[in-house]
C-alpha cells in the first residue's frame, strides 16, 4: 500500500469538489482529488444539469419545429424525433464538459485518484481502486480533507426503485425508447424538467404532487404561472394527492394516490414511472466514524458557519451539507472552503444564490419570495411587468411569463426577485448582481438596457415597483 501526504484531499469530484481542488490548486496547495466513478464530475456532469440540459435542449428545438415554425413562415412537413440520437448527443456533450474537468486538474497541478474514500482516523483516508483491481490501494494523509460527496435520488418507503420502469433521473436520462405514458412522483425541478422533455417528445405525462403547488420552494407566482404554461403543453397535474402505492407489473406500473380533498383514491398506469422526491446526502461507505465526523438527522455532515466540521481539519460542502442542493452553490462552497484553508476571508451570501427550472418557458428566483416577506411582517412593494407586452418577446413568439420585483417598502432596495419566460436563466445574473450591491429599483429602472431584449422586462418590472409606468416595449 503506497502512502502520499497532500495540503488538501479532496473526496468527490463534482461541482463542489472540482472547483475547490481547481482553487485550491491555484492558491498554491499540494491538492489531490478522489473520484469512485470512472469520469469526474459528479452527478451534475454526469447525470445530472449537464446531460439535463442537452436533452432539453434538443427537446425544446424540437418542440418549437412542430409548434411554432409555422408560426415564423416556416414550413417543416414529416419532422420526427429520433430519441437515441438525441442521446448520443448528450453523450458526446457530457464527454466533452467531464474532460474538460480533467484538462483543469492537470493544468493546475491536482492529482486524479479513482477509487473508494474511506476515514481511517481524521488526517487519514484509504481509497481502493475501482478499476477492477487493477491499481495499488493507497493511503492518503493531509492537514485538510474536504468532504464533497454530493447527494443521491430519494425515494418513498414503499416504492422499489428497479431503475428498468421504477426510475429516477439517472435512468430518465438514459432511456433508449419513448414513454407512451409517463408517470412522474414530484411536482419539482428535476421531474418537470424531465416530464417536460418526453411531453414534447409525445409522451403522455402525469404529475402527482403531495402539496398543492409545483415547484412549491419558489414564490407562489411562477408555479402558478408555470402550472398553466405546462398544461398548455400537455401535461397532467394531481396535486394536493399523497401517493401511497407504486407497483411495477411486467411492463406496467400501477400507482395509487390519495386526494387531500377526500374521495376515491387516484389509479394511474403508465409503462415508466419516475422517482423525484428530492435527494438525499451521500455519504455511504466514507466511515465517518473513525474520523469523528457529526451529521445530523437527516444525514447531512454538520458544518458550522465555515463549512467546517466537529473535526479540525475537516470541511464538508455542496449537498452533503445544509441548504439548497444546487451545482452553484456547492461551486461556491469549493472556492469559500480553498480561501479559507488558505487563510483568506471569503464570503457566501446564501440568500442571492438564484434557483433555476429549465422548462420552457424558463423559472428562476432569487431573495426573498413574497410569501417569505410576509411571514416575516417586512413591508413590501412588488412591481411586475408581462412578457406579453414585451417588443422582443413579440418578435421571439415567446409571450408567456413575467418579472417580478420585490422592493422595501422604505428604501426600493431590492428584496426579491422571480422570473418566468424565454432566457430567464440568463437575465437573472443580472439581479444577483444589482442585490449583490444592496441595489434600489429605481437603480435598475436608470441603467439603459439594449432595445429590445428580453432583460428589458426587468428594468420595466423595476419601474412599476418604483411607481413609474413601463417606457417601452
Amino acid at each position: 500500500m503506497s502512502a502520499s501526504s497532500y495540503d488538501v484531499l479532496i473526496i468527490g469530484s463534482g461541482p463542489g469538489g472540482y472547483i475547490a481542488a481547481v482553487r485550491c490548486g491555484q492558491l498554491g496547495l499540494k491538492t489531490a482529488i478522489i473520484e469512485k466513478y470512472p469520469t469526474l464530475g459528479g452527478t451534475c456532469l454526469n447525470v445530472g444539469c449537464i446531460p439535463s440540459k442537452a436533452v432539453l435542449e434538443s427537446t425544446e428545438l424540437y418542440h418549437k419545429a412542430t409548434a411554432q415554425f409555422a408560426e415564423h413562415g416556416i414550413a417543416a412537413d414529416n419532422l420526427r424525433a429520433d430519441l437515441p440520437r438525441m442521446m448520443e448527443r448528450k453523450d458526446k456533450v457530457v464527454s466533452k464538459v467531464c474532460d474538460g474537468v480533467v484538462y483543469l486538474m492537470k493544468k493546475n497541478k491536482v492529482d486524479i485518484l479513482h477509487g473508494v474514500a474511506s476515514f481511517e482516523d481524521a488526517t487519514t483516508v484509504r481509497v481502493v481502486p475501482t478499476d477492477g483491481g487493477n491499481g495499488e490501494e493507497q493511503r492518503l494523509t493531509a492537514r485538510n480533507i474536504i468532504i464533497a460527496t454530493g447527494s443521491k435520488p430519494s425515494t418513498l418507503p414503499f416504492i422499489t426503485l428497479d431503475k428498468e420502469r421504477v426510475i429516477t433521473s439517472t435512468e430518465a436520462l438514459a432511456l433508449r425508447e419513448l414513454p407512451k405514458h409517463l408517470i412522474i412522483v414530484g411536482g419539482g425541478v428535476i421531474g418537470l424538467e424531465l416530464g417536460s422533455v418526453y411531453a414534447r417528445l409525445g409522451s403522455k405525462v402525469s404529475v402527482v404532487e403531495y402539496t398543492d403547488a409545483i415547484i412549491p420552494s419558489m414564490d407562489r407566482t411562477l408555479g402558478k404561472e408555470l402550472l398553466r404554461s405546462l398544461k398548455k403543453q400537455g401535461l397532467e397535474f394531481y396535486l394536493s394527492h399523497k401517493v401511497t402505492a407504486v407497483a411495477r407489473e411486467g411492463e406496467t406500473v400501477k400507482l395509487t394516490a390519495t386526494p387531500a380533498a377526500g374521495g376515491a383514491d387516484l389509479q394511474l398506469e403508465g409503462d415508466y414511472c419516475l422517482v423525484s422526491v428530492g435527494r438525499r446526502p451521500y455519504t455511504d461507505g466514507l466511515n465517518l466514524a473513525a474520523a469523528r465526523v457529526e451529521v445530523d438527522e437527516k444525514g447531512r455532515v454538520k458544518v458550522n458557519d465555515e463549512l467546517q466540521t466537529n473535526v479540525p481539519g475537516i470541511w464538508a460542502l455542496g449537498d452533503v451539507v445544509r441548504g439548497a442542493m444546487l451545482a452553484h452553490k456547492a461551486s461556491d462552497e469549493g472556492v469559500f472552503v480553498a480561501e479559507r484553508i488558505a487563510g483568506q476571508k471569503p464570503h457566501v451570501n446564501y440568500l442571492l444564490i438564484p434557483n433555476v427550472v429549465y422548462t420552457w418557458p424558463e423559472v428562476a428566483g432569487v431573495g426573498y419570495t413574497e410569501e417569505q416577506l410576509k411571514e416575516q411582517g417586512l413591508a413590501y412593494k412588488s412591481g411586475s411587468f408581462p412578457f406579453s407586452a414585451s417588443g422582443r418577446a413579440l418578435a421571439g413568439a415567446d409571450t408567456e411569463g413575467l418579472v417580478k420585483v420585490l422592493t422595501a417598502a422604505d428604501t426600493d432596495e431590492i428584496l426579491g426577485v422571480h422570473m418566468i419566460g424565454a432566457r430567464i436563466a440568463d437575465i437573472v445574473a443580472e439581479a444577483v448582481a444589482v442585490m449583490s450591491f444592496r441595489g434600489a429599483a429605481e437603480d435598475v429602472a436608470l441603467m439603459s438596457h439594449a432595445h429590445p431584449t428580453y432583460a428589458e422586462a426587468f428594468k420595466e418590472a423595476c419601474l412599476n415597483a418604483s411607481g413609474l409606468g413601463a417606457l417601452n416595449m
